[in-house]
């Protein structure tokens, strides 16, 4: 299956499109934003949001927000606890549900971001991309993506890289009406729940280490 080149749909109707439906669930949603960000006050204390650096369209760096779903407890150095511990139970359920995502709907209404595309990644992995998985910054990064109906954290970064690249080479109208509904579908189903909990093995530690397997090999 050839590489679409985009169309009218890729170049100005996404776009647009984003825009309306970000600005349609902000409105909507809005009692829902209120209710979580009060939970989140109470709970966890401030800031509501937690704020991170990741890069999107072309590899530019944009400011992701998502509900804080980790407390900031520290050892006797002042040093931050493992994120396992810092997880709470009402942390948990906010990942669980995605509900902790939905400030990143001002990131889509901002044009940082997509409904639909590849998850927005840490910046430490961008020197570990090779040629080919450095095309899933050729879009604009998404709220969810074709990684996220086929898998979400149950697959490896491969297989997830396989199908950004794949979503890229061949957007269109109709593939991202079904990633929206299959989307709500999961989330509906809470599927993939025990995956979306326990974060896989930072990618730059797997790329590295496949690195320095290979070098190992050459010497011999």
């Amino acid at each position: 299956m050839k590489p679409s080149k985009g169309g009218i749909y890729k170049r100005f109707i996404k776009r647009l499109m984003d825009f309306i439906l970000s600005l349609i669930a902000i409105i909507v949603l809005s009692p829902v934003l209120l209710i979580v960000t009060i939970l989140v006050k109470v709970k966890l204390g401030s800031p509501v949001l937690f704020k991170q650096k990741r890069p999107g369209l072309n590899e530019k760096i944009f400011m992701m927000y998502k509900f804080r779903t980790m407390t900031d407890e520290r050892d006797e150095n002042g040093k931050l606890l493992p994120d396992s511990i810092r997880l709470t139970k009402f942390g948990k359920f906010l990942r669980s549900t995605s509900l902790d995502e939905l400030p990143e709907l001002l990131n889509i209404l901002r044009g940082d971001m997509s409904i639909i595309g590849p998850r927005p990644l840490s910046i430490k992995y961008l020197p570990y991309f090779n040629e080919t998985e450095k095309q899933r910054h050729d879009v604009r990064p998404g709220l969810t993506g074709l990684a996220q109906i086929n898998g979400r954290n149950s697959i490896s970064w491969e297989e997830k890289f396989e199908y950004d690249i794949k979503y890229v080479n061949h957007i269109n109208f109709v593939g991202d009406v079904k990633i929206i509904f299959m989307t709500v579908f999961k989330v509906l189903k809470r599927s993939n729940i025990g995956q979306a909990e326990e974060a896989p093995e930072s990618f730059h530690i797997v790329r590295q280490r496949q690195i320095d397997s290979k070098r190992k090999v050459s010497r011999l």
